[in-house]
């Protein structure tokens, strides 16, 4: 078969989850299928993450905005390869194209009711587009594939008129260096990179995110909470978050005088990420609304105790047994977080649970499954 797959993204240096989700799966799709042809369609930039090899092709295009690329661009590009199928992997795709699309549809939650609104202008715009072009493309595509049972539920209510056979879930994975480690070496290292980000090892990691959907409000609420109980009184440190976002919450609830227990940092780049996790006591991954929820599962391969919400995927991610509350009450949230600090088996029992469920998910299992609904479409499948 010749297969393309919509890489726009995996060039730019800034990563994020969608990003990493077909970053990862290219890369194992490039170690397991040595027979199809793929071309991967990316847009120019600085992070060449992953090179040609005699199957797997890289044709860079250049467009100026994300749906111009996706609209305009890309299907004039594909028109050359004679493709047998493209698989768009960011939730939207091409509004007219000549082969069958294959789309991951990570989540529907731009066509869901806003709580809150946003204050980036990038992930508004974003929204737009996604709540505008899904409904318009959805019917189009051959094959649709989400990332959980829980997703797959909201689409099928949301889409009633969706064949049965038109969707299905494959469970997004984890990269094998998220893992604990006992080598001295690395221990060293991740050390290192810790005090780079934090100063010290033992804080206290969440995500922050100005998307309401990432609960960062009451997430700082609640870590205001741990400090006033607290005889550890660890640091809480913030990926991606701004001084200025930060400022406006704490003033908003008069906590200035937390704002010394709280260390920020820019984006962290996804090879440090396992230093983060293996040096933190524990992460704090307290979505209102995740679809999968990857840092979730990274943390837990790396032995850390993740708090985490009862909301959305993240109770079929995480497991029965994890550290989960209603993450809309910073109290809640607290509490968890003490009991980790308090009771130490309660803390071991949260470690090992981690370990145990990370096990579940890896990115080969969602290549391999990947692989199967592209050859699902291969005239020799359907010959038999």
């Amino acid at each position: 078969m010749i297969i393309g797959i919509e890489a726009q993204r995996i060039f730019r240096k800034k990563k994020h989850g969608m990003d990493m989700v077909i970053l990862e799966e290219i890369k194992q799709l490039q170690l397991m299928d040595k027979k199809n042809q793929y071309y991967i369609f990316v847009k120019s930039g600085d992070d060449r993450c992953i090179h040609n090899t005699d199957n797997f092709h890289i044709v860079e295009i250049r467009c100026p905005s994300y749906p111009l690329w996706e609209q305009v661009a890309l299907p004039l590009a594909i028109r050359k390869y004679h493709l047998d199928i493209l698989h768009c992997t960011s939730n939207t795709a091409p509004l007219y194209c000549r082969v069958p699309i294959v789309l991951t549809l990570h989540d529907i939650i731009y066509l869901e009711k806003r709580t809150q609104s946003n204050q980036s202008l990038y992930q508004n715009l974003g929204w737009i587009y996604r709540k505008w072009i899904v409904p318009r493309i959805i019917h189009k595509c051959s094959k649709i594939i989400t990332v959980s049972n829980f997703e797959l539920t909201n689409i099928t209510r949301r889409f009633p008129h969706l064949p049965s056979n038109a969707i299905c879930m494959i469970y997004n994975g984890y990269n094998s260096r998220f893992c604990t480690s006992d080598n001295l070496q690395e221990q060293a290292l991740s050390s290192q990179i810790c005090k780079k980000y934090a100063g010290t090892d033992g804080f206290l990691f969440f995500f922050g995110n100005t998307d309401p959907k990432k609960n960062t409000e009451n997430t700082i609420l609640a870590y205001a909470h741990y400090l006033g109980q607290s005889k550890h009184r660890r640091k809480l440190l913030i990926g991606d978050f701004r001084e200025h976002d930060l400022n406006t919450i704490l003033k908003k609830h008069h906590m200035e005088n937390i704002r010394s227990s709280i260390i920020l940092a820019d984006y962290i780049p996804n090879t440090d990420m396992p230093h983060i996790y293996r040096n933190a006591f524990a992460v704090l991954y307290t979505s209102l609304r995740e679809s999968f929820g990857i840092p979730l599962i990274e943390a837990m391969a790396c032995g850390t105790p993740v708090v985490t919400g009862i909301t959305s995927s993240l109770p079929e991610i995480a497991g029965e047994k994890a550290a989960m509350c209603d993450v809309t009450k910073p109290e809640a949230i607290a509490s968890l977080l003490l009991q980790l600090e308090v009771d130490s088996e309660y803390y071991q029992f949260q470690k090992e649970w981690g370990l145990q469920r990370s096990k579940l998910f890896s990115w080969r299992r969602t290549a391999q499954q990947l692989l199967e609904v592209y050859e699902s479409f291969s005239p020799s499948s359907h010959s038999k």
